[in-house]
């Protein structure tokens, strides 16, 4: 009975070591510690790992990040920001590291960091390749160079339909044997159902600054105008472009002495009677000193049927007729189509530059393409789809709430959690890659490439940033000072958040500041 039970006890021991030996292989793949070839050939790495009792070395996991860390807490107090008003969550995205969240669960406004949600969205619901097409169609006859008829533009929606683009779309129409239209010209606005505009003053700012402006089915260059103001030995120039026949300028502009180009005092004061909209330029401005300021004046229609006939004008071509909204009929013929950039380089100058216009319009892209009979406008369908994209990747919807897809709402909410988790859903997804690189990379370029210059993070971060009277935030990726990739939410909803970007830079300091995993060497 001495001898089995000694026996039982050297087995014992023996399936013991076996089993560590193991697990510890295990390990081992998975940090690579063995061959490349190996890898491959599962029982060749078997066998290899257990006549060598794996020699390479595995290393122990990353500390977890406490949330808030002393120096967050720090960063807290020197800004006089209570702890309950940051958000935050780390998720570790590979093998090392533990999750950490706090306030993860409360629902907050995410300023521009909600574009996120709405790229991410559009990449897995419409495809990195989509794209948006703008049309001219007719219903007249072409001879000689002369379109009798009515000429028609439709709009698709595009984001980045801009004046370079637009001007080859024209071009094309010339090319194409179009010198003269006798008929109107009829603006086709239906792609899109908008909802009703939401009301967001900008904390009662200007109204004309362009990243205020609306999404619309024919959205021309972001609908803007740059205003030029230019000091000469003459005196002051004022000029618009590009130059649209239904504004007139007045000109107020008095020549400063001296010749220092200090910041010129150009105020400017629109008044539009509904024909005709005048623009009062007022202010001083030294010789040899410039100014340039960019509007949204007109509204989406005024604005598109002035800047084509601007550009028509100016390839010498004529349109006899007047300005008009309606429908492309059924029977119209196509002239000439133009398409956008596709998907992927939309979304970079959405989150690089976190343009707002454009991911309303993107937002709205998204509704428009699944919109059914039950949705009363695209905003609600690109709500249902993308809670339900949410779903299907395990995500929590409850309470959230995407009003325009912008950021640019007092009303959007989303949970520090629920956009953690999509960031991580975003790092699995086939477009993994398209989405990451149209985020800001730290003290590089985008809303980032001021922020952590002089530190360890250049380079090493791809954030998107957030920003609103009451909100500061950043969510994207991280790797840390092991090379693991981590995803990253910091967000501040407060009264008086000034400094708060202090806060979140720390986060992701002490993010990127893991302790050095140590090469544990194994025993043979």
């Amino acid at each position: 009975m001495a001898h089995n039970s000694a026996r039982y006890i050297i087995y014992s021991l023996l399936f013991k070591g076996i089993f560590i030996v193991l697990t510890s292989f295990l390990r081992c793949l998975s940090v690579q510690c063995l061959p490349h070839n190996l890898l491959s050939r599962p029982l060749t790495a078997v066998r290899y790992g257990l006549s060598t009792l794996c020699l390479a070395t595995v290393f122990s996991s990353s500390a977890a990040l406490a949330l808030p860390s002393s120096n967050v807490d720090k960063a807290l107090k020197a800004n006089k920001i209570n702890s309950e008003a940051l958000s935050a969550v780390t998720i570790p995205l590979g093998s090392h590291g533990k999750s950490a969240f706090m306030n993860a669960d409360a629902l907050i406004n995410p300023a521009s960091t909600m574009k996120l949600v709405t790229t991410y969205a559009a990449l897995e619901l419409l495809g990195p390749a989509f794209q948006w097409k703008t049309e001219f169609f007719t219903d007249g006859t072409l001879k000689d160079g002369v379109l009798n008829g009515n000429i028609y533009l439709k709009g698709g929606g595009d984001p980045k339909l801009n004046m370079e683009r637009l001007w080859l779309l024209l071009r094309d129409l010339r090319a194409n044997g179009v010198q003269h239209i006798s008929g109107d010209l009829i603006l086709d606005r239906s792609h899109f159902a908008p909802p009703p505009v939401a009301v967001f003053d900008d904390d009662k700012n200007d109204q004309n600054k362009p990243f205020l402006v609306e999404p619309d089915s024919l959205l021309i260059n972001f609908k803007s105008q740059r205003l030029i103001v230019r000091g000469e030995a003459s005196g002051a120039q004022v000029m618009m472009e590009p130059p649209i026949g239904s504004i007139e300028i007045i000109n107020n502009v008095k020549l400063q002495a001296g010749t220092a180009c200090t910041n010129p005092n150009i105020k400017y004061q629109p008044k539009d009677d509904g024909h005709t909209l005048t623009l009062t330029v007022s202010g001083d401005i030294a010789a040899g000193c410039s100014s340039q300021h960019y509007l949204a004046l007109l509204d989406h229609a005024r604005y598109s049927a002035g800047v084509v006939r601007s550009i028509w004008q100016e390839m010498g071509g004529t349109i006899l007729g007047n300005d008009m909204l309606g429908a492309t009929p059924k029977t119209a013929r196509l002239l000439v189509r133009a398409y956008s950039p596709d998907l992927v380089e939309v979304i970079r100058d959405i989150n690089k530059y976190s343009n707002n216009t454009m991911a309303k319009q993107l937002f709205l892209s998204i509704g428009a393409r699944f919109r059914n009979a039950a949705d009363s406008d695209d905003a609600a369908a690109a709500r249902r789809v993308i809670h339900a994209l949410f779903k299907r990747k395990n995500i929590l919807t409850e309470g959230l709430f995407v009003e325009n897809g912008s950021g640019l709402s007092r009303s959007e909410r989303i949970s520090a959690r629920q956009l953690g988790r999509m960031l991580e859903a975003a790092w699995q997804s086939p477009y993994a890659a398209e989405f990451i690189s149209s985020l800001p990379i730290v003290a590089m370029d985008g809303t980032m490439r001021r922020r952590l210059r002089n530190s360890q993070l250049v380079g090493q971060a791809h954030i998107k940033t957030g920003t609103l009277k009451n909100v500061r935030a950043i969510a994207g990726y991280s790797r840390d000072i092991n090379g693991d990739a981590w995803a990253v939410v910091a967000i501040v909803n407060h009264a008086q958040p000034w400094g708060a970007a202090s806060i979140l830079d720390q986060v992701l300091l002490d993010l990127y500041s893991q302790p050095k995993r140590k090469a544990i060497p194994l025993q043979r």
